[in-house]
């Protein structure tokens, strides 16, 4: 027999590797609160997020839209989505009332994320839902207040501004 003759069923070739699991997540905070205004929530949020990288998952882009967050994922095939899911919520939490000692306040026993949780394989649209994700400020029509200050290396001058040299 002759095995040449055969075809693979799909003809389509793509140009990045489909054989990982990305997924596109969306948690939403528990009754809905309007918590991710600030940029030093919303940095809280995507550190403790990330903190999951040293087991295997990496991240795509990550947006914020007032009550939520939309991100993609590419998630262990150790992992369940189920357990996937509560590592990050898990680990987002503690990282946002670690450095976000006021959310005790609103969530005193912990509480932060909803058990609402969307999420759906995106495959070969990753433009789609990258653009999608990138987007959630203008979708939304919500502007994020920069209350993260720089550190003086950020914001010293790279060269001489008082012009004493020449």
């Amino acid at each position: 027999m002759n095995l040449s003759n055969f075809v693979g069923g799909s003809s389509k070739r793509y140009r990045q590797d489909t054989r990982n699991d990305w997924t596109m997540f969306m948690f939403v905070s528990h009754c809905r609160y309007n918590v991710f205004r600030k940029e030093s929530t919303q940095k809280a949020c995507e550190a403790g997020l990330r903190e999951n990288e040293k087991f295997g998952f990496k991240f795509g882009p990550i947006g914020f839209a007032g009550t939520h967050v939309h991100f993609r994922v590419d998630v262990p095939k150790r992992y369940s989505k189920m357990q996937a899911e509560i590592m990050l919520k898990r680990s987002s939490a503690a990282r946002i009332f670690k450095e976000k000692s006021g959310f005790l306040k609103r969530y005193p026993d912990r509480h932060f994320w909803s058990g609402y949780e969307h999420h759906e394989s995106v495959g070969v649209e990753m433009e789609a839902a990258d653009w999608y994700i990138k987007n959630q400020e203008k979708h939304h029509g919500l502007k994020t207040i920069r209350d993260v200050q720089l550190t003086f290396s950020q914001t010293a001058a790279n060269r001489d501004t008082a012009g004493l040299t020449s």
